[in-house]
Formats: structure tokens, sequence, C-alpha cells
């Protein structure tokens, strides 16, 4: 699957392409066309000011093609800290020691609450390994819990969830869940340095974790979000890595990732980012981003609290399409911040709250989307790149998401949000080409005004 000589020898013949070739390659990707992996080993070594203004303006015009002006917003909720992993990167590596915590159903049912007072709908459930103290029946309990949480503020529609990789049993069970996305990082695609990362670890097994999506997929899971952590090795290796696991889950499956996360290494508790040669400075992982959004145009792209608000603000326009907003990043997390403590996982870098964040998207001219309405309709897997594809997903998620705009400003928006967003929100119902889908929309958006919730398309 992960050919590394095939990545090396790539890597090593597209070091020089000339400029001209260069913008061919990046025309040919604003077509919605994808990339080869020559291709995109050629992007990658661009250093080139005027064809990395191309690259950004090629991959802004993609994002905007395919999801329009739309920027998905979520929150994680971690669940447990036990791990008995020693994974060097990470602040829950088994040799740390500190109070390690799992949440009781009841703990996690104050956590929702919190999460769903700020208007989240859709989630990232996050649990460290431990099979004694977390194991998959006390996940399958609390996504249980989390769903049933219904309060005056919403509820919880869609749980994207992150555990470890496990059987094509347990991924059965978790699709019969009603799970979202199932998200799983490689770390990083090089075998040597995913080996020395993970030693001693029930995740130091490559093959085993490499080939989780495909087991995932035999048990019905249909949506899978792929990642690496940037900073472990060279990050073009690990894009090229990347492409060649998609490429198999589409030649073997039909689809590949539903959605690509792109974490940069962060300082943890009980590491030093000076032990790592390959961290990433703030252009580079711009270019990143732009190449990832033109070789695979129609994959969601994921950018986390882990960054800057300005670089956030500045990603968005190269291809990121979903974002986190008021993250904790620490089991409790959130309970713990109202109370004044804090217990994270890793440094974060954007602090704002979601209200702060739908403002800010606003003011850039995106629509920010709590819709959750693919999964709970089927559009998922194939069924979701099909509409994608053919371009009628415009008259479905732009709806949506302006439904889910309008549930916010009704529900979490102050005097400010609400006399800016709603017009905003009526006149890109009125940009929607379909006069069948207009006429639903905006029928609906008034419906909400008076107290409906929960409609799509």
């Amino acid at each position: 699957m992960i050919n590394e000589q095939l990545i090396y020898e790539t890597l090593e013949k597209n070091k020089n392409v000339p400029k001209e070739a260069l913008l061919d390659i990046i025309d040919k990707g604003s077509k919605l066309q994808g990339l080869t992996y020559d291709e995109i080993a050629a992007i990658l070594q661009n250093d080139d000011e005027e064809v990395t203004k191309a690259l950004f303006k090629a991959a802004g015009e993609i994002k905007n093609k395919i999801y329009g002006n739309r920027v998905v917003m979520f929150a994680p909720l971690y669940i447990s800290n036990y791990c008995v992993n020693s994974c060097k990167y990470c602040g829950y590596q088994a040799c740390n020691q500190f109070d390690r915590k799992k949440l009781s159903q009841e703990e996690i049912i104050q956590e929702v609450k919190i999460l769903e007072q700020m208007g989240h709908k859709r989630i990232a459930l996050e649990a460290g390994e431990d099979p004694n103290n977390c194991p998959l029946d006390y996940v399958l309990e609390a996504i249980d819990t989390i769903y049933s949480v219904k309060t005056n503020d919403g509820n919880i529609r869609r749980i994207n969830v992150n555990v470890a990789a496990t059987t094509v049993e347990n991924y059965k069970k978790l699709k019969d869940r009603d799970i979202g996305t199932y998200i799983l990082f490689q770390e990083t695609y090089h075998r040597p340095t995913y080996e020395v990362m993970h030693t001693d670890c029930l995740k130091g097994n490559y093959e085993y974790h490499l080939t989780a999506f495909d087991r995932a997929m035999e048990a019905g899971i249909d949506d899978v979000g792929a990642g690496v952590l940037f900073g472990l090795y060279d990050y073009k290796f690990e894009v090229l890595g990347l492409m060649m696991h998609n490429a198999h889950l589409e030649q073997k499956y039909g689809v590949g990732f539903h959605t690509i996360s792109v974490p940069r290494l962060k300082k943890a508790e009980g590491m030093d980012l000076d032990m790592f040669p390959h961290i990433l400075d703030d252009e580079t992982f711009k270019r990143l981003i732009a190449v990832i959004r033109l070789a695979v145009p129609f994959t969601g792209m994921i950018l986390s609290t882990r960054e800057s608000v300005e670089l956030r603000r500045e990603a968005i326009h190269y291809g990121i399409s979903q974002v986190s907003a008021g993250s904790s990043t620490g089991v409790g997390g959130y309970k713990e911040r109202e109370d004044g403590r804090s217990v994270e996982q890793f440094d974060v870098s954007d602090h704002r709250s979601p209200l702060e964040v739908v403002k800010s998207l606003l003011a850039q001219g995106f629509v920010p989307s709590y819709c959750t309405a693919c999964y709970r309709s089927g559009r998922t897997g194939d069924r979701f790149m099909q509409l994608a594809k053919s371009g009628n997903i415009h008259n479905v998620c732009s709806p949506n998401a302006l439904m889910t705009l309008m549930e916010y400003v009704e529900d979490f928006g102050d005097s400010e949000l609400k006399s800016s967003a709603k017009e905003l929100i009526y006149k890109e119902a009125e940009k929607l080409e379909n006069e069948k889908v207009k006429a639903l929309l905006i029928k609906n958006l008034g419906l909400i005004e008076t107290g409906e919730r929960d409609l799509f398309l």
C-alpha cells in the first residue's frame, strides 16, 4: 500500500521541475482533475513565489467550487486519558505521571450539556488506548449517552469517533451505534519513524494500524477520516503517503478518505520539540494544505485549534473546510475550564469561543455550518462523493448550512450577530439557482425563526 521506495524516487525525479510545467500542473488541478504522485511531488518541492501564488489561488477556487463558502464547525470531546502506549509526541503517553481519568456517564452528560450550550451539534469523540480502563463497551455506552442528551440548547446530532485501531467485529459495533466518520491518524507513513515513535506500544504494529480503515470499511463504515502528525517526518513523504493510502481505499472499496486532518506537532507534557527535526514553518504548512486541496479536491480538510487564529483564518482560503471551535483537549476539560482549571492533552493556540469564530467567519464572507444532514440522510461514502462531484452538493449542503446557521443565530447569537447574520442568510438563500430548493429554504428559515428546529434537506 505504502511504497517507500516509490515515494523517494518520485520526490527525487521531480526536484527541479520548470516553472512553466508547475503552472500547468496547477492549471490542471484547478479543473478538479486531481494530481498524480509526480505532480504532487513537483509542487511540494516548489519555492517559486509566482507558483505559490498560483497554487493558493487555485486551491481557494477549488474549495469554492466544491464547498462554496461553507465552513463546518465541530468540537472534540475527550472521555478518557488512560493509555498503555508510549507515543513519544503525546501528553497521554504511559510514562507520564499524572492522575488518569475517564469520565463517568454523568460527567459525560455534563460535558455534552456545556458543548450544547456553546451551540455545537457535531463532536469528535476522543479516547486513549487502554483495553482495561477504556474498553470498547465503555466507548459504546458513551456514544449512547451523548446522543441521549437533549436540552433546550439542542442536541448532538453527529458523533465522529477517534479511537484506536481495532477489529472488524468492533467496527461493526461502532457502525451499529450510528457514528459519523471513523477517524484515525497514521501519525507517520514512514515506517522507521513510526517504529521509533511507538516503541513498547499496542499501537506499535505499523501494518495493523495502517489497515484499520480496511477493517472499518469491511464492517460497513464508509466515512473514514485520515491524517498524519506533521513534524514527525518529512512532510513531502507524508503527503505522498496519504495519497497512496487514499488511492488504495478508492481502488479496493470505491471511495477514499471522507476527510483529511492536518495537525502539526505541538508541545505536550513529557516531550521536547527540539527532539523533532521536521517541524514545519507556517509558509510550508500553508503550501502543504493547498497541495492536498488540489490533489484530492472532493475530500474535506480539517484544521484544529492547535493552530493560531491568524493561520486558521488564512488556511480556510486555501482548502480547509472544517474547523473546531471553543475546544478543550482534556478529559472533563469543558467543566474544568468553567471552573478555571486546565487539563489539556497538547497546547491549543486558538482560544476563541464558538461565537467569536462564527463572527470571524461571517466577517470573512464564509457561512459557518452546523449541518449533520448528509449522515442522517444516508449520503455517506461514495454517495456523498457522487453528490460532490456532480455539483448537486450546492442544492443540499448550502441550504442546510444556512438553516443550521439560522438555528445558531436564534439560539446563541447576541444582538450584533442577529442583526448581521440574518441579512446575510437571506442574501445567500437568494443565490440558489434551484427555485424549488430556494422556496423550501426560505420557508424553513421562517419556521426556524418561529421556533422549529432540526430542519434539513
